[in-house]
């Protein structure tokens, strides 16, 4: 493996690109990126297999933007598409109890008894999504005051586990991480079904913090934190809108 000293000296680990090439086939088990001609393969070895044209266009851009050295930080779909081929299919119980514990303790449920302007934009956002929630999927969940903890009715969580039972691994995979970015299943439940973007729906959760930022400010440790949030973001959209479409 070759390296290169960094602007301080540090040794660049990243790899050096090694392939000219980026292009998307089909074959038997779906569709593929090749590199020079060899179909990109998994860090488990597994050749990776994506179910859409469009998935497999999207992790071909990501191989294409890369320069002399492949930084694998900025490809967030090539290493979300690595994670469910090798990882998704031996945890998915794990990953549904996730969204389901979120729902449990779920971000959209817990208002501000004050400041009232605060409480004005919690239920002006996190209301609306409440009732499209339990309308669309029968997931209704109860508000409180406070940090006092509520108990969620069971058939609410229960509706939870069987929609995310009901995912391939690619869009199960895409709600959790909808679900974790925005401390909210039903914020990651709208974002996995379009209701909502990502990027919206990761608004919508920082509602407390922006609040906070424009009393108190933002430090930088806090700026850059949002910012990968929002890259972030960005690529779970391209995710789930190149898959294809649910039933």
């Amino acid at each position: 493996m070759e390296y290169a000293k960094g602007v301080k000296g540090e040794i660049d680990q990243r790899p050096k690109r090694f392939y000219t090439l980026v292009e998307v086939a089909k074959d038997e088990a779906g569709w593929i990126v090749t590199l020079d001609g060899r179909a990109v393969r998994t860090p488990n070895g597994k050749r990776l297999a994506l179910p859409s044209e469009k998935l497999a266009e999207l992790i071909a851009d990501e191989w294409r933007a890369q320069g002399e050295r492949i930084d694998l930080a900025s490809m967030f779909n090539t290493r979300r598409a690595y994670g469910v081929c090798d990882r998704t299919a031996d945890v998915r119980e794990r990953l549904i109890d996730q969204s389901v514990r979120y729902a449990g303790t779920d971000l959209v449920c817990y208002l501000a008894d004050r400041p009232a302007e605060l409480r004005r934009r919690q239920d002006a956002a996190w209301g609306p999504m409440r009732a499209w929630a339990a309308e669309h999927h029968g997931v209704e969940l109860v508000a409180v005051t406070g940090i006092s903890p509520a108990d969620q009715p069971d058939t609410s969580l229960e509706a939870v586990r069987r929609h995310a039972t009901g995912l391939d691994d690619f869009r199960l995979d895409g709600l959790v991480a909808a679900v974790s970015l925005t401390g909210s299943a039903v914020l990651g439940l709208a974002v996995e079904r379009r209701r909502l973007s990502a990027a919206e729906a990761f608004e919508l959760s920082r509602i407390d913090e922006a609040f906070q930022i424009e009393n108190w400010g933002e430090d930088g440790e806090a700026v850059k934190r949002t910012a990968g949030q929002r890259l972030e973001a960005k690529a779970l959209d391209q995710w789930l809108d190149a898959l294809v479409a649910a039933p």
